[in-house]
């Protein structure tokens, strides 16, 4: 199969497994069909799904992120020892574990599409995720608490792991819980990194963005925590800070000097 067939295939499975979108017809541009493959995937509860579907979802979902482009933080040049920017797609960076800011839940973001990191994550590793995070919830029993984090298969993307963590949301002025709440997310995720032994480990600008952290403080407090944590640990795993938006690569590329 090629691109092309691979996504209708996909279609075709996701619209005939809804009874009420059995009748809906596969749009003929390519751009539409990639949303509402998106969307469909997006909304799709944690739930089995046959091995035919799996291996051309599988097929389909590393094919669409090569051509995006994959970058081995390897590849990178470190501003400070054993810590490296990058601005760009979290879901085309190869290392050992990306972070993703997750919900609550922890079963990702359910809305058709979403521009949040969370979404996207869970778009290209594929509904594998869902389904691992799903079982990780069901033994817990109860929503996961701000600044706590879980460590799950990638699946499709080009890392090995994605480390989930809730970080606080801001609905005013940030207080001093708020920022330690945030400064937790940083050490629970490298704590878990440094115990699954893992050597790289990526950071998104967690809370902010949906969750209203003011950027710049959100910067401040992530290089701290990780700073403190590499002197206190003497851990030499090597920290990415991913960014997408140039706002958060300026902030972050002042405060590394």
């Amino acid at each position: 199969m090629n691109q092309a067939e691979r996504r209708k295939f996909l279609l075709e499975e996701l619209l005939w497994e809804d009874p009420a979108c059995r009748r809906q017809s596969i749009p003929a541009d390519e751009e539409t069909q990639k949303l509402l493959l998106r969307g469909l995937l997006n909304i799709r509860p944690p739930r089995p799904i046959g091995e035919d579907f799996l291996k051309v979802q599988d097929e389909y979902l590393q094919a669409a992120i090569a051509e995006k482009g994959i970058t081995d933080f390897r590849d990178l040049t470190p501003l400070q020892k054993n810590i490296y920017l990058w601005q760009g797609d979290i879901t085309t960076l190869k290392c050992d574990a990306i972070v993703n800011a997750a919900n609550s839940g922890m079963t990702g973001c359910y809305c058709p599409c979403h521009g949040c990191i969370d979404n996207a994550i869970h778009t290209y590793a594929g509904i594998e995720l869902r389904l691992e995070c799903a079982e990780i919830m069901k033994k817990q029993g109860y929503h996961e608490p701000v600044g706590r984090a879980k460590i799950t298969k990638a699946y499709n993307l080009p890392s090995q792991y994605v480390i989930h963590t809730v970080g606080p949301y801001i609905s005013g002025k940030v207080t001093a819980e708020n920022e330690e709440q945030l400064a937790a997310c940083y050490r629970s995720c490298l704590q878990l990194a440094d115990r699954n032994h893992l050597q790289s480990i990526a950071f998104c600008c967690i809370s902010t963005g949906e969750f209203n952290f003011p950027n710049q403080r959100a910067a401040e407090i992530a290089l701290a925590t990780v700073r403190k944590y590499q002197e206190q640990t003497n851990s030499g795993i090597e920290v990415i800070f991913n960014v997408y938006k140039t706002t958060d690569y300026e902030i972050y590329r002042e405060l590394l000097g």
